[in-house]
């Protein structure tokens, strides 16, 4: 018995140490998608369909609290290595599009590595949505914006 108490204590105290047992954590700020944010899961376009397949992530939100600003943010994986692909935050509905959200220098290409991923932030200098419908577009290259490789529509913050 003695040998089953100290065993449930070794474990008890393994959880604790494990948790953090009290330590801070701190938080990515691109990586937050607390209730101020709008979140997308990215999927590939129907047109894409059996040719490529990426997938991700992606949000809109406040810039640093400032919400005369928006950044966005966008997240994929699974697509060719060495790749360039311009990225837009857009009004609208995947499949339904009504222009890009704010200048479109303001969103930065997406530069594949090696593992298939790329990432890619942008600071625009527009007001963060309360209402609307947008989305997020993941284009084939530079010289190819009309086809869209995939998409995710952003789904507005719970408020």
């Amino acid at each position: 018995m003695t040998y089953l108490v100290a065993a449930g204590l070794v474990v008890c105290s393994l959880g604790v140490v494990a948790c953090g047992g009290g330590r801070n954590v701190e938080i990515d700020p691109n990586r937050d998608v607390g209730g101020t944010r709008w979140n997308a899961t990215i999927a590939p376009s129907p047109q894409m369909a059996g040719a490529l397949q990426v997938r991700g992530m992606g949000w809109m939100g406040t810039r640093d609290g400032d919400s005369s600003r928006t950044r966005a943010f966008v997240s994929i994986a699974n697509a060719v290595p060495g790749g360039e692909h311009p990225w837009h935050v857009r009004v609208g509905r995947c499949g339904s599009d009504r222009g890009i959200f704010g200048p479109a220098e303001a969103y930065k290409p997406l530069r594949v590595g090696g593992n298939g991923r790329a990432e890619s932030t942008a600071d625009v200098p527009v007001m963060v949505p309360r209402s609307g419908e947008y989305f997020i577009s993941v284009h084939a290259s530079a010289n190819n914006l009309r086809t869209i490789i995939a998409c995710g529509n952003l789904a507005p913050p719970s408020r």
